[in-house]
């Protein structure tokens, strides 16, 4: 494979830690590949001609060529899945291509996934399906819409190839930018081969990469810790708002970097239910959507186990200083919490009731199977007009059951210096009125699948981006599911 002129300005950092960080690799090339999507956006983010990859970007997107300058490079990690431990898992269906600053000189990874096997691919094929790459790109841009913390989506080709998995499916790759690749995962390879050598430089590379502030403390490695733990629970009380829920929250898709990344059988809630599970493969329960929370808190406890060597000299006092961080984050979890919610019901202030408040919505939202998102957009019509309840009434049955909320809610509002409509304003800009509706994913991966028709899948991707409008052209795409529309089942499809 011959290196071509590109437009990426790699400056790889990954590459030049020692040789078992990773595998050298290179992509398997494909036999019609063809652009689906290119993400002009990010591109002008990255600093990359947009127009330049729209016509000479498929080679690349691909692994049929390689840009200048590529790493090409498979990240070996480990893992516990759902509960398990692995020692040995690694990117088995992606391959990175480099790195490069964007405008704002931030380092970000771009990685091809289903470019190709991989040394870690375990007798897998490396290649994806196009169902899960279309998946990925719908998901990951409308979380970047949110304002959650997510990889991103650069483009998305099809191979002209098909991949096997129940039964013949169209191949594609996807090219996925990150702030970085490492994993609570990572850590763990090293941990559990008691290689400490490799483990700091690991820590190392990530207190420079991403946390740089904790070079200026006393106890770096402890300071990392407490980033790490910060920003995990931070990202999960954002899943938590817009009613996410990943579905594999094992410690290898866990980045360190705060990230949401590797979007397999998630889901966005639609009725409400905190039992909620979508992911095929959870049987147990154990990535219901209540239980993110812990479960991150769980999965920051194995990231604890595997920096205690360089916490503190004496095991007793490393371990102490662990459990002091791992234990504070559900205190911090419920803060977050709180902050979002206050925003979310359009409140500025606190008040000793409110957390009963919160708690009596949810309740009606279960017990009458009311609609998460839409139910919330109803709480803004309802703060713009204080007269009329009608909006939000249609979603409770029995509709008088919401009497008595509404009145709490509207009394608690009261005693806020808000003008009403700046209240409504305000929720508005914080509960979205559009998320990746299951079904409808499902029906614009449908139509790409079967007839070859993108044309769905750029229309909900184009909504997508501005989830805070309901859109005029799209009024489907705000709307909850028909019973029989209900999805209840999403697969990881690798």
């Amino acid at each position: 494979m011959s290196p071509t002129k590109a437009p990426f300005s790699f400056d790889n950092s990954y590459q030049k830690l020692p040789g078992h960080f990773y595998a050298g690799v290179s992509p398997t090339p494909v036999r019609e590949p063809r652009l689906i999507q290119l993400n002009k956006d990010l591109c002008k983010e990255l600093e990359i001609d947009p127009e330049f990859l729209a016509e000479n970007g498929v080679p690349f997107f691909s692994g049929n060529e390689a840009p200048q300058g590529a790493a090409h490079i498979a990240q070996v990690y480990a893992g516990h899945q759902f509960g398990n431990f692995v020692p040995q898992l690694g990117d088995g269906r992606a391959i990175l291509l480099g790195e490069v600053l964007d405008r704002h000189g931030l380092r970000r990874d771009i990685q091809l996934k289903g470019a190709g096997p991989t040394p870690f691919s375990r007798r897998g094929d490396g290649r994806a399906a196009l169902g899960p790459v279309l998946r990925e790109y719908l998901l990951s841009e409308a979380m970047h819409a949110l304002g959650i913390p997510t990889t991103r989506a650069l483009a998305a080709v099809s191979t002209g190839e098909s991949v096997q998995r129940e039964g013949a499916e169209q191949g594609a790759i996807f090219t996925r930018v990150a702030a970085s690749h490492v994993r609570v995962g990572t850590f763990e390879y090293f941990s559990a081969r008691e290689d400490e050598v490799s483990l700091k430089q690991l820590a190392d590379y990530v207190i420079h990469r991403h946390y740089p502030e904790c070079l200026a403390s006393e106890r770096p490695y402890l300071k990392l810790l407490e980033r790490v733990a910060e920003r995990q629970t931070l990202l999960v009380s954002r899943w938590m708002q817009v009613g996410f829920i990943h579905g594999v929250m094992n410690t290898d898709n866990m980045a360190v970097s705060g990230e949401t990344i590797d979007y397999g059988p998630c889901a966005f809630l639609d009725h409400y239910n905190p039992d909620m599970v979508f992911s095929a493969i959870d049987r147990g329960g154990r990535y219901a959507f209540s239980n993110q929370p812990r479960i991150a808190q769980w999965n920051l406890a194995r990231f604890a186990e595997t920096l205690l060597p360089f916490l503190d000299p004496a095991p007793e006092e490393a371990l102490r200083l662990a459990m002091e961080v791992i234990t504070k984050m559900p205190e911090q979890a419920e803060e977050h919490r709180m902050a979002g919610l206050r925003a979310k019901f359009g409140l500025a202030t606190t008040a000793p009731e409110d957390a009963a408040l919160f708690e009596g919505f949810f309740k009606l939202l279960q017990e009458s199977e009311a609609d998460f998102t839409l139910s919330f957009r109803a709480l803004c019509a309802a703060a713009a007009n204080t007269q009329s309840e009608a909006a939000e009434l249609q979603f409770f049955s029995p509709p008088e059951a919401f009497d008595p909320w509404v009145k709490q809610w509207r009394s608690r509002c009261e005693r806020e210096p808000i003008h009403p409509a700046e209240r409504a304003v305000a929720m508005r800009q914080v509960n979205p009125a559009v998320i990746p509706r299951n079904h409808r994913v499902a029906e614009a991966i449908s139509a790409a699948s079967q007839s070859g028709d993108f044309s769905v899948f750029e229309r909900l991707l184009n909504t997508l981006k501005r989830p805070f409008e309901a859109p005029r052209d799209f009024p489907e795409a705000v709307a909850q599911p028909l019973p029989h529309e209900r999805v209840l089942r999403t697969f990881c499809g690798t």
